[in-house]
């Protein structure tokens, strides 16, 4: 039986203008996200900070329809919904929100207002939601000095030197945010951990964070540096077999519940690009996770132990994580997560599936996906990533035979495991439209509607976003869908197509640099592409590397053969030379130039197609958009100059007379420099200058 906990009478009131009059809104700086088309005059929170209250108040201050609203937490729980889900249900006159919990009422009621928002409200019927991952995880890769590690959004949203006593708005606005995708935990500083984060001053600062999460339904998590018991602790050694060093993370984990109830647990890199972790001590991932996971256990932890490993002296870095882990398979601990990257490498623009998410039979992983965009321009780049996720999430592993999914094994339905989770790589920052550039929003809305329902198409995510941040008008809506829908396919054109990985620019990971070298080896564009006269690509068939290997029947033959490997995958399991026939009859060195130069005139393309809707969109954000575009496409010459002015020394052959022709020399473009850190995306005025 239902317990009618609120019932909340809507009043009607007059629909906010639409852009489909034709008449230009006016100038809007992005800070409304998802939420502008019902916010245009701004968010107008709750001050009470309950989470019914703040439900209330949105259903009070942005449902528009005639029927009254009731809020219904069950007495009586219900196993389909569980402690998150809720059910919507349509009467001519009423609607209800029926869950579990008031966490389950305020998803309902986000899911109410964004069915409005989009033209989706039902007469009469019933949704029911529930998701699928139980956590569902944003990773801030922040720092305590405000920088942001792989950050192109400005600085981090956390001020440290304020809190706890200075306490912004925009961290609520942050949490509500989250609430509306379904997203539920935050990692706030990076996998690169300063210890200081485990400091008694620290834990008070990340308290007051917690404390305006809680009501919308965000944990707080923390990365942790496993050194800490040296650094903060005073102690000789981290070693996790050592008793002293188990009970400093017992008694640290105590303390930090004392502080937070309910502090969702640890995420953790370890011996990975020179960070700490147990193998400093001859021991195993599985040594130092379990040490982690039986300290918080006790309050319901979780320890989320990142499988991004490789060794500057391996043949092959795709194959690390497999060597590393799979001997530890069955060993880790209950509460203990394997956090896995898409890709065997490192978030590149396109990848196969990481063959660990199929190796690992006996222990609980997650994917981890880059919602910032290190290696696909930064936030100068229109690219939606919603396709590349679901790329890996559907993936076949074929690990219990077909139908094996990335997505099945990570959400625990083909194990049958109740801990699951999935993670994005935030791409937040102070900047005034969150995340850089207009739709890098749509990559944050994206990964949130995924982590909840990663069944959903790229197509309704985009179609979703765009009517709630812009306009629902069809003559918008589908023109920037369909270039939405093209965007990641075509980065991946212009950037490194054909399995080609990694070419990047060392400064930054900006730009191509594919003639680089570098300090170690598997941070060199030419340890990737292994182009010489003899052709280009790596080799990572039986007779190679053996990386097809680690991947199940069929894959293992799929990948291995020439004559079945897909050919968007090709240069990425294969060396061949340049003058290897495709299948099209085309030789892979003219391949590769039409396909740059297919990527070239898309780019181009989003110029015109942005100008056709600008009587849709207001001046503010249609000019900052149109600025980055055009640098998008002038990136999308660099890249081609770049890549094939040097394939060519290697080659000898000529640039087919149907593609456009370079408008630099390897000399001059193996000369340019782009100073920038790990921290920023380039100024547009320091890149090279391009003729479109």
């Amino acid at each position: 039986m239902r317990l009618c906990k609120i019932l909340f009478l809507a009043s009607v009131a007059t629909v906010l203008a639409s852009c489909s009059d034709n008449v230009r809104p006016e100038c809007n700086d992005g800070h409304q996200l998802w939420f502008y088309s019902m916010d245009q005059d701004g968010m107008n929170l709750s001050e009470e900070k309950t989470t019914m209250a703040i439900a209330a108040n949105e259903v009070r201050e942005y449902w528009h329809g005639e029927q009254a609203v009731l809020f219904n937490v069950l007495d009586t729980k219900d196993d389909v919904l569980g402690p998150e889900g809720y059910r919507l249900v349509f009467g001519k006159d009423a609607v209800a929100v029926d869950a579990n919990t008031e966490t389950g009422i305020l998803y309902g009621t986000y899911d109410l207002l964004r069915r409005q928002e989009t033209g989706k409200v039902l007469k009469e019927g019933t949704v029911t939601e529930v998701p699928a991952y139980q956590y569902r995880v944003l990773n801030h890769w922040d720092n305590p000095d405000l920088t942001v590690e792989r950050g192109y959004a400005g600085q981090s949203l956390w001020k440290w030197e304020g809190l706890p006593e200075t306490v912004l708005p925009v961290y609520e606005e942050y949490a509500r945010a989250n609430a509306s995708l379904g997203i539920n935990c935050t990692v706030l500083n990076n996998v690169n951990a300063d210890p200081v984060i485990l400091t008694p001053e620290y834990l008070q600062k990340v308290k007051v964070l917690a404390d305006i999460f809680r009501p919308y339904g965000l944990k707080v998590f923390l990365s942790i540096n496993f050194a800490s018991p040296k650094h903060i602790g005073g102690l000789k050694t981290s070693d996790p077999l050592d008793k002293g060093v188990a009970e400093w993370w017992n008694k640290k984990a105590a303390e930090i519940y004392s502080v937070i109830p309910d502090f969702g647990g640890f995420l953790v890199k370890a011996n990975s690009e020179g960070q700490s972790g147990p193998q400093d001590y001859g021991r195993t991932h599985a040594d130092g996770a379990n040490m982690l996971a039986k300290a918080v256990k006790p309050f319901g932890g979780i320890v989320m132990w990142r499988a991004f490993v490789y060794d500057p002296q391996a043949p092959d870095r795709a194959m690390q994580a497999s060597l590393e882990f799979v001997p530890f398979d069955g060993k880790f601990d209950e509460n203990v997560i394997v956090q896995i990257k898409n890709g065997p490498i490192d978030f590149q623009p396109r990848e196969p599936f990481s063959p660990l998410f199929g190796q690992l039979e006996n222990t609980t992983v997650m994917a981890e996906m880059q919602i910032t965009q290190e290696y696909l321009g930064h936030s100068n780049h229109l690219v939606y990533l919603h396709p590349m996720w679901k790329e890996c999430l559907d993936a076949d592993t074929y690990q219990k035979g077909e139908g094996s999914t990335v997505r099945d094994i990570t959400t625990g339905k083909l194990h049958g495991r109740p801990l699951n989770a999935i993670a994005g790589v935030a791409n937040i920052g102070d900047s005034t439209n969150w995340c850089g550039h207009h739709f890098a929003q749509a990559n944050w809305y994206a990964f949130g509607r995924m982590a909840w329902n990663p069944e959903l198409s790229s197509e309704d995510i985009a179609d979703e976003w765009i009517k709630q941040t812009f306009t629902d008008d069809k003559d918008f809506v589908d023109p920037i869908k369909a270039l939405m829908l093209e965007s990641r396919e075509n980065t991946v054109r212009y950037e490194m197509p054909m399995g080609l990985h990694h070419t990047f620019s060392s400064e930054g990971h900006y730009g191509p640099g594919p003639w680089e070298g570098s300090i170690r080896p598997d941070w060199s564009p030419k340890y990737y592409h292994k182009a010489g006269p003899d052709g280009v690509g790596f080799d990572r068939t039986m007779t190679g590397s053996g990386n097809v290997g680690q991947y199940h029947e069929p894959l293992a033959s799929l990948y291995g053969n020439l004559e079945t490997c897909p050919e968007e995958l090709i240069l990425w399991f294969h060396h061949l030379p340049w003058d290897y026939k495709m299948k099209s009859g085309e030789t892979l060195w003219d391949t590769l130039c039409h396909t740059f130069q297919q990527g070239i005139d898309a780019a181009a393309g989003y110029i015109d197609t942005w100008a056709d809707v600008r009587k849709f969109v207001d001046e503010q954000r249609w000019n900052e958009v149109n600025v980055k575009l055009i640098r998008q496409a002038k990136d999308a010459l660099w890249w081609r100059d770049a890549t094939m002015v040097y394939f060519q020394t290697f080659s000898n052959m000529p640039i087919p007379e149907d593609c456009s022709a370079p408008q630099y020399t390897f000399e001059e473009l193996s000369k340019v420099r782009i100073n920038i850190t790990n921290y920023e995306t380039p100024d547009l005025d320091v890149l090279p200058e391009y003729e479109l």
